[in-house]
């Protein structure tokens, strides 16, 4: 089981390539709050679901000073057919190595239909101005996540 990230830790840095082929790294983000996600496959119902409720709020969020970058072992091939298909907004990054994915504790067993299997492990954080973790949620609900994050966060809908 990776270790998960608890508020106050530093953010571990990355750099991942997005779906239009460009390098984004977490360091882009410094004095502005990022929400970082962590989802299982694009162009799957719950993350699509989760993917277009995040791209319909990103302008309030971004009002309210939040950034939002989802992740995903996807290829950026596969990120791109995702962003078109969806209308998203929001930029996809591919972990295909799950380098990132471990690091911020969203690879590791979990219980799917019951059964114990190591797989993506639907998570959200948010990193402040300074890099370091405020939140950390673990076993998120695609339906409905955002609208709790935000009750979380306290920003208005």
């Amino acid at each position: 089981m990776t270790a998960r990230l608890e508020p106050g830790e530093q953010a571990p840095a990355f750099t991942l390539t997005d779906d239009t082929g460009q390098s984004v790294s977490l360091a882009d983000f410094v004095g502005r709050k990022v929400i970082v996600y962590f989802y299982p496959a694009a162009m799957t119902p719950g993350c699509t679901k989760q993917a277009c409720d995040f791209s319909e709020s990103l302008d309030s969020l971004k009002k309210d000073g939040y950034e939002v970058v989802g992740i995903s072992k996807d290829k950026p091939a596969k990120l791109a057919k995702f962003r078109e298909r969806d209308h998203l907004t929001i930029p996809l990054l591919s972990d295909e190595d799950l380098t990132v994915h471990t690091a911020y504790g969203a690879w590791g067993e979990k219980k799917l239909y019951g059964k114990t299997v190591e797989g993506v492990i639907r998570s959200t954080f948010v990193v402040d101005e300074e890099g370091k973790v405020s939140h950390a949620f673990y076993n998120v609900k695609a339906t409905g996540h955002v609208a709790k994050l935000r009750r979380d966060l306290g920003i208005a809908d």
